[in-house]
């Protein structure tokens, strides 16, 4: 496994690559877990995938097998600014409580849209996978100059980060979705573990 980054304006020298992310967002948050956002019978996109927004994506064999995308807290696209700070001021469909402050800083960036495909099976290599994914992140966030990541992440998954190394704190209660998963806000300093690296 390895990992690629690229910006919305960068992503043709990837080819295929931003399409395959976008499709497995589509297959994970619109046909398995029942998210009423953005989409047609192929890909999800939706209002945050603009400018603004970097990505990161890991590669098995040339495939797409996991994604995230990342933006700093000081973003704006029209009338949007990143997906928590809108959801604190009731523009999209999360509770505000959810978000227990608004953070604007070049140095925190949030983290949206993390996927891994359902190809990547077995424990070990979906923790491998999500390393790579952190590892990517934190190396696009802080060649910006930032050093620290929120997101909005099923509550369970402070847990798994801290096994792997990462020190994730959740900073909000939990609300469940319809999903009917908990989710919560996690903020992490990007003081990242050793990455292990699998051969692609």
């Amino acid at each position: 496994m390895r990992y690629i980054a690229f910006d919305l304006l960068d992503q043709h020298r990837h080819g295929s690559a931003f399409r395959e992310y976008l499709r497995i967002r589509k297959e994970f948050f619109v046909d398995a877990l029942g998210w009423n956002i953005p989409h047609n019978a192929e890909v999800e996109m939706d209002q945050y995938d603009n400018p603004c927004a970097h990505y990161v994506l890991v590669l098995e064999e040339g495939a797409v097998v996991a994604g995230a995308r990342v933006m700093p807290t000081t973003a704006a696209w029209g009338p949007h600014r990143y997906m928590l700070r809108d959801a604190r001021r009731g523009i999209i469909q999360i509770p505000a409580t959810a978000v227990p402050e608004e953070i604007v800083s070049d140095r925190v960036w949030e983290c949206t849209r993390l996927v891994i495909s359902g190809a990547v099976t077995g424990q070990a290599d979906r923790a491998c996978c999500l390393s790579q994914l952190l590892h990517g992140t934190a190396e696009v966030v802080r060649a910006q100059g930032g050093d620290e990541l929120i997101s909005l992440s099923p509550a369970a998954m402070e847990r798994t980060l801290r096994q792997l190394g990462f020190p994730a704190e959740r900073i909000s209660e939990p609300y469940r979705e319809v999903d009917g998963r908990l989710y919560a806000m996690l903020r992490m300093p990007l003081l990242m573990p050793a990455l292990a690296i699998a051969a692609e």
